[in-house]
């Protein structure tokens, strides 16, 4: 009687949305040999936005659950054991009575499968039919029949041994994310870390270190107290920051956060933010908080007991603004181009660096007779830091112009940039550059020599790169080698193309649709279905290259794994290459703009969106580079894989996968 009511409450609900949405699960099947009389029937769900499908077994009292029949032609195929589905996620809901319960569903799509065996070898095709019902977190349509046919003529060799477990591309694709994630993080918070440390050795945070701690160990009763206090102090350093951090996410949003890093406006924004940052570090000027601010706080720090402990370091965090603030800004600029909490785990990282020392010198005073005195060499530091701002701003400058294919910032001239910068950094530190806030130098230490000598050394590697060369070293920054003005070299003209369609004129011809990918001549397709069509045509296996012009780790692939030998010939002679950029800014033709499936209501104006929703639907992914190998039927010949910069490893990917296409 439950189960009733709640048909007839979701058909009560769904009813209304009817007219909206009348197919939001669409059913494909397709069959897998596994030996001369046993199949899998393999039937894929994909499913629409915010719809789900339940699984196999449900709650008494719950939905339908999918319930699959297959028709055995009188007796002439035996079912095997049952049929598989993938993990999917159990939710609690109340959509099926008020104290809800915890049910298994699948979102965007779902691989069922079933093993059979043929008993009559006559039989050429299953009929089978399911039944079930989309779900929405609010509403529900009613259930529905779906007839399924599985042509036995046309399958496939499976591309496992055993049919019992099946594991799903959406699962392997989650966590290739969450691996590439974690490991992104880690990376935030060494790189704000060691940005703490910088910052503190600049001339606003570097003197308050043996003042603030002297202030603690004189005012407190005892050691121990003025230990605890100044590790109070430290905490409420760390939390004032990732506090900062924790405001950026909540303004901006974590999905939002994801799309700076290929916004035009926002690495325009960016650029402009970090050169002010840099020509303040430089000396032209000083960027400070208004005095008020810092007086109003000062005064809340004479308070006794936490808070007067936190408003010093409310204080702190102020004062120091002009140094730090251009160090955070730029740490900030760069978490949030990362989306999600970011930000946080970067304000994490720097605090942390910052808090550390007050901590560990208010535990041992005699260490403060070791700090070296204030003087010139904070400047230094200060102008250092300055140089580097320089450098990363044209990294959005360029994010910018990649994405809008202007080709005003190309390889050559990004580099020379950097030279000059470099360069300029380099006579700096050898005193032969003096700025605003230097003291007189009459001669340098030996770090700083040092650090000079490692800064022209960078300076004249970087000096090949305007003739072509890879720069494996910084193979992030600039602009790839084929957005370039010489894209195979200063001086080298390309008399001819190549790919294996056919000869013309003493030349091999391209395919239509085709490019090549310079400097290595790699055929690549953008068009989808022209590349498609041309893997079929040449009986090879497609690989889906879900890329961007602004992607860094995408430009770390193909500058050094896709460059080695190994990896070069596949890609040039035993797949078909269709590289499909997210961020193309380009607007889709007429006929192809169409609402979108994630966010009902909106258009899919740009052929960067058409792809980035092709991604996160089919293979519930959505970071760059993610790689597909598949078959012409567009299914899956082995798991998809993320970024993978061991070469030995990304090279038997793309080997394995092609054996199986070769099944």
């Amino acid at each position: 009687m439950k189960r009733i009511l709640a048909f007839l409450l979701c058909f009560t609900i769904g009813f209304s949305a009817m007219s909206q949405i009348h197919n939001p699960i669409e059913w494909k099947t397709s069959v897998e040999k596994v030996s001369e009389t046993n199949y899998n029937l393999v039937s894929t769900a994909t499913i629409q936005g915010s719809w789900h499908l339940y699984a196999q077994q449900v709650p008494s009292g719950g939905p339908i659950p999918t319930t699959f029949t297959y028709d055995d032609d009188g007796g002439k195929i035996k079912i095997v054991g049952n049929t598989t589905e993938p993990e999917g996620e159990i939710k609690f809901t109340t959509l099926f009575g008020e104290e809800g319960m915890n049910i298994k569903s699948f979102a965007h799509k779902a691989v069922f499968k079933q093993e059979i065996e043929v008993v009559d070898t006559s039989v050429k095709e299953i009929n089978a039919f399911v039944e079930f019902i989309a779900c929405t977190d609010e509403m529900c349509l009613p259930p529905k029949e779906v007839d399924l046919k599985f042509d036995l003529t046309t399958a496939t060799k499976a591309s496992t041994g055993t049919t019992k477990e099946t594991k799903t591309t959406d699962k392997v694709a989650s966590k290739e994310i969450k691996k590439e994630e974690k490991k992104g993080l880690w990376a935030i918070f060494f790189i704000a870390f060691l940005s703490g440390f910088a910052a503190l050795l600049t001339p606003c945070v570097f003197p308050m270190i043996p003042m603030t701690v002297s202030f603690f160990t004189k005012q407190s009763k005892s050691k121990s107290a003025g230990i605890r206090n100044a590790i109070i102090y430290g905490l409420c350093i760390v939390v004032i920051y990732v506090l900062l951090g924790s405001g950026v996410t909540f303004i901006f949003g974590a999905s939002a956060l994801n799309a700076l890093s290929t916004n035009i406006w926002f690495n325009i924004i960016f650029f402009l933010i970090l050169v002010i940052f840099a020509v303040s570090f430089l000396g032209a000027f000083e960027i400070t908080l208004p005095s008020s601010w810092a007086t109003k706080v000062d005064s809340q720090a004479d308070r006794g007991g936490l808070i007067g402990i936190f408003f010093m370091a409310l204080a702190l965090a102020i004062v120091s603004f002009s140094c730090t603030g251009p160090i955070v800004g730029t740490l900030l600029v760069e978490a949030a181009s990362k989306g999600g909490v970011a930000p946080i785990i970067g304000m994490l990282g720097f605090s942390s660096a910052i808090a550390l020392p007050f901590a560990l010198f208010a535990a041992f005073p005699g260490w403060l007779n070791s700090l070296p005195k204030s003087g010139g060499w904070l400047n230094t530091v200060k102008v250092v830091l300055g140089f580097l701002e320089l450098a990363l701003a044209f990294k959005f400058l360029s994010n910018a112009d990649l994405v809008l294919q202007l080709h005003l910032l190309e390889r050559e001239v990004f580099i020379a940039i950097w030279i000059a910068i470099f360069g300029a950094l380099a006579f700096y530190l050898f005193g032969k550059i003096q700025l605003p806030h230097d003291s007189p130098i009459n001669h340098i230490s030996v770090g700083r020599l040092s650090l000079g000598l490692v800064v022209l050394s960078f300076t004249i590697y970087m000096v090949p790169g305007l003739w072509g060369a890879p720069l494996n070293l910084i193979s992030a920054f600039p602009p790839p080698q084929h957005y370039s003005e010489s894209p195979y070299g200063v001086g080298f003209t390309k008399q001819a193309v190549v790919s294996s369609a056919g000869k013309e004129n003493g030349h091999e011809s391209l395919p239509e649709g085709a490019h090549l990918m310079p400097p290595h001549d790699i055929t690549s397709f953008h068009d989808y279905d022209k590349g498609l069509a041309y893997a079929k045509k040449v009986g090879k296996p497609v690989m889906l290259d879900f890329t961007g012009h602004a992607c860094v780790n995408c430009r770390k692939m193909e500058q050094n794994v896709w460059v080695k030998p190994k990896v070069l010939d596949v890609l040039k002679n035993k797949v078909v290459l269709i590289s499909l950029y997210v961020d193309d800014k380009r607007p889709l033709e007429e006929d192809e703009v169409v609402e979108s499936k994630l966010n009902p209501g909106k258009k899919l104006k740009y052929i960067g969106q058409k792809w980035s929703e092709m991604q996160t639907i089919k293979y519930k992914a959505n970071s760059q580079p993610f790689y597909v190998l598949m078959n012409h039927d567009e299914s899956n010949i082995i798991d998809p894989i993320a970024y993978t910069p061991d070469v030995d490893e990304y090279y038997n990917w793309l080997e394995n996968g092609i054996t199986n296409f070769k099944k």
